[in-house]
């Protein structure tokens, strides 16, 4: 057996020992022991978990924004709070992945979109009752002087 199956069999049996021997493989320049396959899928694993993360948050984000514009008399520091830190972690993910700020502005309709369902189901509003068009900008939605 070669190098290379014996990397690409502990990536199943040990992923963390598995990842530690890729770099170390990496780092000495052995690139024929390196299991590629696996560490292609890895990688493009690591693109799409920071989509998700992006979308997931800015999803979280319009929820909470619709609820502080549509229930002024239930805002609270609770929902301030939220605002804020989804705020803070999209900034961080776009400061660390700045490919993805184009992602944002293409993702923005589909994640109101779900943001106003799950408002919907959080507050008992029925879901027309929000706007089908989102009544932020994706500038409004990041910007950390508007709630």
């Amino acid at each position: 057996m070669n190098a290379s199956a014996n990397t690409q069999n502990l990536y199943d049996k040990d992923f963390y020992l598995w990842t530690q021997t890729v770099v170390q493989q990496l780092k000495e320049e052995k690139f024929n022991e390196v299991d590629i396959p696996n560490l292609i899928e890895e990688i493009e694993s690591m693109g799409r978990s920071e989509k998700r993360e992006l979308k997931s948050r800015l999803i979280v984000l319009l929820m909470h924004l619709i609820k502080w514009q549509y229930q002024p008399e239930k805002r609270s520091e609770s929902w301030r709070s939220t605002i804020t830190e989804q705020r803070i972690c999209i900034e961080g993910l776009l400061e660390d992945s700045p490919s993805l700020q184009p992602l944002i502005a293409e993702v923005f309709q589909d994640c109101y979109q779900k943001a106003r369902l799950k408002a919907s189901n959080e507050t008992g509003i029925t879901l027309n009752f929000f706007p089908q068009e989102s009544p932020f900008t994706l500038e409004e939605t990041l910007n950390y002087d508007l709630n």
